[in-house]
This record gives C-alpha cells, sequence and structure tokens, in this order.
C-alpha cells in the first residue's frame, strides 16, 4: 500500500493519518482496495481508468472499490480536476494505522483479509522492483536489498527492535509533495518495507507410553 500498518508510538507517524475502526478495517480487507489507496497517494489524485490500467482491472472494477474506499472516508473526489465525463480520486489521508489489538479480536476475519491484502501488496511492490532492476542505472541498481535474518528474541526484544527499525528510518526524508519539491538532485523515492515475522516453535510433542498387550492393529505376514 504504503504505509499499510502503523503503530501510535512510531516516530515517523504522521497527523494526516487514518486509525482504522471497525468499518474502515471491513472497507480495506480487499486488495484492490488497499493497492488503490496505496496508488493515489504514491502518485496523487488519478482517474479509474488510469488507475485500473496500473492494476490490471477493469474501469468498472476500480470505479466499484474507489466508490466504496470514499463511502468509508479513504478517499474523495478531486473537484479541481474532474468534470462531467470524468471523476478524479485522491486519497484524504497519508497513512493507515491499525493498532487496535481489540478490534482485532473481534473482527478475525477481516483482519486477517486486510492484512493478507497488505502483504500481497507489498509482493506486488518487490515483484516490480524486481522486473524493473536490470533497466535501472547502476547507481540504484545497486542499492537494491533483499535480506532475511534469524534471531531469538523475546516478544519485548521483538518490540524493541520494532521501534529502533521505525526510528531509523525516521531520520530519513518522507515522500511527500513538500519533501518532493525541496529534495536535493538525484532523489528518487524509495520503498522500504520491514517485516518482524514470528516463527514459534512447534510445542513437543508429549512422548506416549502404550503397553503392549493393549496394541491393536492389522496383522502383517
Amino acid at each position: 500500500m504504503t504505509d499499510a500498518v502503523k503503530r501510535p508510538e512510531s516516530p515517523n507517524v504522521e497527523e494526516d493519518s487514518v486509525v482504522l475502526d471497525a468499518k474502515g478495517l471491513r472497507a480495506m480487507a480487499h486488495p484492490v482496495r488497499v493497492q488503490l489507496v496505496g496508488l493515489l497517494r504514491k502518485y496523487g489524485p488519478s482517474t479509474a481508468t488510469r488507475l485500473a490500467e496500473r492494476l490490471g482491472v477493469n474501469s468498472g472494477t476500480a470505479s466499484y472499490h474507489l466508490r466504496q474506499l470514499g463511502a468509508a472516508g479513504f478517499v474523495e473526489e478531486d473537484a479541481e480536476r474532474g468534470n462531467a465525463r470524468e471523476r478524479w480520486w485522491r486519497s484524504v489521508h497519508r497513512t493507515t494505522e491499525f493498532n487496535d489489538r481489540e478490534l482485532a479480536d473481534r473482527e478475525p476475519e477481516a483482519t486477517l483479509a486486510f492484512l493478507q491484502s497488505v502483504a500481497a501488496t507489498y509482493t506486488l511492490r518487490t515483484q516490480q522492483t524486481l522486473n524493473e532492476l536490470q533497466t535501472m542505472p547502476r547507481a540504484w541498481r545497486d542499492t537494491f536489498h533483499m535480506s532475511d535474518w534469524a534471531l531469538r528474541l523475546t516478544p519485548e526484544e521483538a518490540d524493541a527492535l520494532r521501534q529502533e527499525l521505525g526510528a531509523v528510518i525516521a531520520r530519513y526524508r518522507r515522500d511527500t509533495p513538500e519533501a518532493a519539491a525541496s529534495a536535493p538532485e538525484g532523489a528518487e523515492r524509495v520503498g522500504v518495507v520491514t517485516h518482524l515475522l514470528p516463527e514459534l516453535d512447534a510445542p513437543t510433542t508429549p512422548e506416549v507410553h502404550t503397553d503392549p498387550e493393549t496394541v491393536t492393529g492389522t496383522e502383517m505376514s
């Protein structure tokens, strides 16, 4: 998307962010909607036709999802650009926060659908960069990076790591219209996607002792 899942204690949360409530969570629990909001935040106002071309869907599908997003307050019509023949849309917020654990417990299906949509969008963005990598200038190709580390942490340590990563990212220039206008020559948009994935060990299966005399089964000869 985009800054899809953030927490209020993150040092770079912006004022123009939206905190998902139950209605918003259900509205965003669809991959096309997550991508539409992300595109409008990333590239600015656009039409359903242009957005549909970017997503590889038909304009009717894009229009439907934009209307649903509009009803939920995530996007709105851009009256300065729109006309009788073509409706333009813009994002209402720069970022989205999803940090209500009680809401996640109450809406498990919507929560899973939303997070899966976000994950799918991140995967798509990575794939798009890979497809374009060979045609990028060498300096930008050299910045591309994918890594993973296996750590063994407590929940408290994992949370501290998340906050430290957020603090590092917050030191760098955000991609906003204002920042783009004042950025130094050669600055381009860079997407930083972070994952912190708990991989809990499977519980040890207790050893079962069975009396040989009570074992039944098929006799083999």
